[in-house]
């Protein structure tokens, strides 16, 4: 066991994978010679070389199109999109590309990729670097999309992202990189920087995608977050002193659903909690889910604590992001309705 951040528990699974599997390659946008511009990649140039780990043009288009070659080809390709908010540009290959390429070529092809990309807000980056956009990656059929909310799952998930045989979208929340969050959306970045946040096995291991955790037991109602959200939903649990039940959905894509109905079954209410915008953010997909599989348990509407709808803003980011007053005022008019 090593004490690791995010940010070493992400390099450390690059530099597990490149080890272990010479057809690993990782690239992007200043991932070489700097090892990323959050630093996750590291070393990695100089341990295994410039075929291994290598700078990308500032083409996010090109980045995931050669991916998608490489991964067709039989490599295991790692790329890092610098933000989330870049990956526009690169849409159309994923969607049109990497997550048909099973289905179009009845299996003779595969697309072991993974797409790592830094997301949320919390670093004052205004509407450019600040964005939640897993919905988009969760419309799309045949991508797989995964966000850790902690420093040993994010090794292990990025263990299983890169070996498992189909294109993976793994998002990581700024918030999180450097160690614990609070849950308080007031209290900058500054304040918890440099911190360590878990015990990480240094050596190789899995978390499965697909399963979700349930990080406070609970019987009054359910919470379903994931990310930076998962602090902000304990934070709101223990400050209104409601007895949550507060799962870790940790991928989107598979989704685990057995843990969700089971939980919400047992409590009868559910509160959802994104940073992304509330209209068409992933929580209406997990509300509509709820209500489908859980209608006659439930004893309370479905509520959604999410981002406002309109463009990031920069000057009220501290605003913007539900915190635990706004998650707790959900979970006490939840528990409250009649």
């Amino acid at each position: 066991m090593a004490t690791m951040s995010m940010i070493e528990a992400i390099r450390n699974a690059h530099d597990v994978a490149m080890d272990a599997d010479e057809r690993v390659v990782v690239y992007g946008q200043d991932v070489g010679y700097f090892g990323g511009v959050f630093r996750c990649t590291a070393g990695l140039q100089k341990k295994y070389g410039k075929t291994r780990c290598f700078d990308a043009p500032i083409s996010e288009q090109g980045i995931v199109g050669t991916a998608i070659g490489m991964a067709a080809y039989g490599l295991r390709p790692v790329v890092e999109i610098q933000f989330a908010d870049y990956m526009y540009p690169a849409y159309d290959q994923l969607v049109s590309e990497a997550a048909r390429l099973r289905y179009r070529s009845a299996g003779d092809f595969t697309c072991p990729m993974v797409v790592r990309m830094p997301m949320g807000g919390g670093i004052f980056g205004a509407q450019t670097h600040s964005q939640s956009p897993e919905a988009l990656f969760t419309h799309v059929a045949g991508l797989k999309t995964v966000i850790p909310s902690n420093p040993y799952d994010a090794k292990g998930l990025l263990l299983a992202a890169i070996e498992d045989p189909d294109p993976v979208i793994f998002l990581e929340p700024k918030r999180l990189y450097n160690g614990p969050f609070d849950g308080h959306p007031d209290r900058p970045i500054v304040a918890w920087k440099g911190h360590r946040a878990a015990d990480v096995p240094e050596g190789h291991y899995v978390e499965p995608l697909g399963e979700a955790v349930i990080r406070r037991a609970g019987s009054a109602v359910t919470v379903l977050t994931y990310g930076t959200m998962v602090y902000v939903a304990l934070a709101a649990a223990a400050e209104s002193g409601i007895d949550a039940e507060v799962i870790d959905l940790r991928t989107l894509v598979p989704l685990d659903l057995d843990t969700i109905t089971t939980s919400v079954r047992r409590t009868g209410r559910c509160v959802i909690v994104h940073e992304a915008t509330l209209t068409s953010g992933f929580g209406a997909e997990l509300a509509a889910l709820v209500q489908t599989e859980c209608f006659y348990s439930l004893e309370a509407p479905i509520r959604r604590v999410a981002g406002w709808d309109m463009p990031y803003p920069h000057v009220h980011e501290w605003h913007y992001f539900p915190g635990p007053a706004r998650v707790g005022a959900a979970l006490r008019e939840t528990v409250e309705a009649v």
